[in-house]
């Protein structure tokens, strides 16, 4: 049984070494290329001992700092294997957060991509350093027994996370943290070698992480492109079985689909309308083969035209969007968890995918619903603690369970419902909660143009929203404020009156992670938003 991840990389190695094990493409426009398993071991072994001489050893912290590539990976796995830390860091990160993160892990060197290397002040190498040859007499007993070293609860990565508010914290994730989620997912049986699993998440990102150990423990080929605006051509490139994203993708498939239909009009438009609805009848045979035909089939060929199934994470996916791939023959498993679970707690499995939840917890993985309503987790996954923050860990970690934050419920079945985070429910000034997320998925379901929507109304007698418009979807004579309306009272009809939304207003531009008003992914600062725009909120409560 693998004890480190650079253990569970050994016996991989050993198990299936001629398999495929990355595919990638060596420079801008070049062809996809592929790399064995063997190939792997060999990379990182050159690399680990490298790295050695450069003085990684004894949990030395080494901040990597670049687009999700193979050299990523690799310089991931040499890392943990050289008996150091990967410390994490947003390509997208200011400067200053860039400083915090390398003082605050005490990272000895970055690695970092040349265009970002000018953010950085300390050592730096690229992301496809080569170390000087080790003769090959000695390099692999020497691999070898830095590995055997390692042990489970040694630490392997220092993520940093500052959620939606605050300054980034360091979550301490060992070895047997991210075995347990190797062991889980290999539990699932949802990935072979007969799949083609395509990376292209941020591996800044604790679901990145998640995936590259899940590609080791299942053998899966896997290709690799951080490139976002190459997502839908990779898609109908490499044709692959398995992805996983955002919501915010999703969302963004959605609405380029439904953008379109609206533009195309006539006939194309009323088959597209006629196909969602007959949809929503399984016993109508005839009329869904029909409908798949002539609409759906063409939806799949997007994407592809192997998707066996696209996994969601790290934010809550809209419930229209999900029910709109459904129908569309495309499965969706929504999973949950958060950096310091090791971001694999919850996830919905083939054959009994529940819109609306999040599925049952991962082997290894329980699950605990506290009287005020906030999950707790509990388990092989849970971090070590935040870096540095005794006090910060001790209220996150009480009684041996994680305090998640979020608000959620059990169905019958064991299935957990994620319905908003504890922080962010609004309480009305009336003693009415509202959940916002629930709310501004609703609004953006009702519009194909819509980017953003942020709900206010805490300790307010209503509900008011700042709505964004997609700048890449919306066009140029869009009526933005006529569009909004629309989606606003479309959503209100299903709303509670205390959850409706009484005004709104559309802002000039859509939120970016550039401006700090997204995290790296997506999410919304609200903090910094509702501070941002303060004047414009309350404004919408003057009269």
């Amino acid at each position: 049984m693998a004890r480190s991840i650079p253990d569970l990389l050994r016996e991989r190695v050993r198990a299936t070494p001629d398999a495929e094990a990355l595919r990638y493409r060596a420079g801008a426009g070049a062809a996809w290329t592929s790399m064995t398993w063997a190939e792997v071991g060999e990379h990182v072994r050159r690399r680990a001992l490298g790295f050695r001489e450069l003085g990684v050893r004894d949990e030395a912290r080494v901040a990597i700092m670049a687009a999700t590539s193979v050299d990523w990976i690799l310089t991931d796995l040499a890392v943990l294997a050289a008996g150091g830390v990967t410390t994490t860091i947003y390509p997208s990160s200011t400067p200053d957060v860039v400083a915090h993160i390398i003082r605050d892990s005490e990272s000895i060197f970055v690695v970092a991509d040349p265009d970002l290397a000018g953010k950085v002040d300390a050592k730096v190498i690229t992301p496809d350093w080569e170390p000087k040859p080790v003769a090959a007499s000695t390099a692999k007993a020497v691999y070898d027994a830095m590995v055997d070293e390692l042990t489970p609860d040694r630490l392997a990565t220092l993520i940093y996370t500052s959620g939606t508010t605050g300054t980034p914290k360091g979550v301490e994730l060992t070895h047997d943290n991210w075995l347990h989620t190797a062991d889980a997912i290999t539990d699932l049986g949802v990935l072979t070698l007969d799949d083609l699993h395509f990376l292209w998440l941020p591996m800044s990102h604790a679901f990145g992480k998640v995936l590259e150990v899940a590609m080791i423990a299942t053998g899966v080929p896997t290709a690799v492109d951080g490139d976002v605006d190459r997502i839908a051509a990779n898609l109908l490139e490499l044709r692959p079985t398995v992805v996983a994203a955002a919501p915010r993708i999703f969302e963004k498939i959605h609405q380029r689909v439904v953008a379109s239909m609206r533009e195309a009009g006539g006939v194309k438009a009323k088959l597209f309308d006629w196909a969602l609805a007959v949809a929503e009848h399984p016993e109508w045979r005839v009329r869904r083969r029909i409908a798949d035909k002539l609409v759906f089939s063409k939806l799949r060929d997007r994407v592809g035209g192997r998707i066996k199934y696209f996994v969601s994470g790290s934010a809550p996916l809209s419930r229209p969007v999900g029910e709109f791939f459904d129908r569309a023959g495309i499965t969706i498993l929504e999973g949950y968890g958060l950096t310091e679970s090791s971001a694999a707690s919850f996830v919905n499995r083939p054959g009994a995918n529940k819109l609306g939840t999040v599925g049952k917890p991962l082997l290894g993985t329980e699950v605990r619903i506290a009287d005020d309503g906030e999950v707790l987790i509990g388990g092989r996954g849970i971090m070590r603690g935040y870096h540095g923050l005794p006090e910060e860990t001790a209220e996150a970690l009480r009684d041996g369970w994680l305090h998640t934050g979020d608000i959620g419920e059990l169905d019958e079945a064991g299935r957990l419902r994620i319905t908003d985070r504890k922080k962010e429910l609004i309480k009305t000034s009336g003693g009415k909660y509202v959940a916002p997320q629930a709310v501004e998925g609703l609004v953006k379901s009702n519009s194909p143009y819509i980017g953003n929507v942020l709900v206010h109304g805490d300790r307010r007698n209503y509900c008011v929203a700042l709505v964004t418009i997609d700048p890449d979807l919306a066009p140029a004579d869009l009526d933005a404020d006529a569009e909004v309306g629309r989606a606003v009272k479309a959503a209100n009809d299903k709303l509670a009156r205390h959850e409706t939304i009484k005004k709104f207003v559309v802002l000039p531009k859509d939120f970016t992670v550039a401006d700090g008003t997204l995290t790296a992914s997506l999410k919304m600062r609200r903090n910094v938003i509702e501070t941002r725009y303060s004047d414009v909120l309350d404004s919408l409560y003057s009269d």
